[in-house]
């Protein structure tokens, strides 16, 4: 018997109304998307997250009575099991720091196109984390004005052996592990091996990090 698809069950939440019944429109038409409920500001998020229990909550970071940023904090502490992913018109790199710091497994602008949505919504499902093209950009202009400062230098990727260094740039590029495990032509097992290697090789321990390496190394091009 062919196994059941899994259903993602989303909050959406975001201030008005008429981007909220787009999204919801959009996302509705996905077999394997069901929003299970809507809020316009960070207060109203916090309440129905802890009764719905969604697994992922796509949030905008403007909002009334409480923003997306302080509702996070509050979400972190009170559904941690929920993730978030951020879909919002700011690329302003104070917000994305903000919230990458603040665990958001995902940063969305409004402008990407309806496919590229859901494929943030699934990748953050399984545990990756995504970031809109030109969110990349920014976070990689944020390292190099902060290149000259006092920190330990980045181990280089010469570290890495070529299998790892295909990894990563996989990694970089928002591919899951099962995506990797099908272009290498190898188990998904062993995937997981080198992904662990790279990261105790590069002393980073997330996805954002090591997209943050491979882009400021020039290790992927950026749409």
């Amino acid at each position: 018997m062919k196994a059941s698809t899994r259903i993602i069950r989303l909050l959406l939440v975001d201030d008005h109304p008429i981007v909220r019944d787009g999204i919801k429109s959009h996302l509705s038409a996905q077999a394997n998307l069901q929003v299970i409920g809507e809020a316009d500001n960070g207060l109203e998020a916090i309440e129905l997250a802890r009764q719905l229990k969604p697994d992922i909550i796509l949030m905008d970071v403007s909002m009334p009575q409480m923003n997306g940023v302080e509702a996070m904090r509050r979400l972190r502490r009170e559904v941690p099991d929920c993730k978030i992913l951020v879909l919002t018109m700011h690329d302003n790199k104070e917000y994305i720091s903000q919230v990458i710091q603040l665990g958001a497994r995902g940063y969305v602008l409004k402008n990407a196109s309806p496919t590229e949505l859901v494929r943030s919504i699934e990748l953050v499902d399984q545990g990756e984390v995504y970031l809109s093209p030109s969110v990349s950009r920014i976070m990689l202009d944020e390292l190099v004005v902060k290149k000259g400062g006092a920190r330990e230098p980045a181990p280089e990727p010469e570290t890495l052996s070529d299998r790892e260094t295909q990894v990563l740039r996989q990694i970089a590029g928002g591919a899951s592990n099962k995506e990797i495990a099908a272009t290498l032509g190898v188990s998904v097992r062993t995937v997981e091996t080198h992904r662990e290697r790279v990261m105790r090789k590069l002393r980073i321990h997330s996805v954002a990090g090591l997209t943050r390496f491979a882009i400021a190394k020039g290790m992927v091009e950026l749409d």
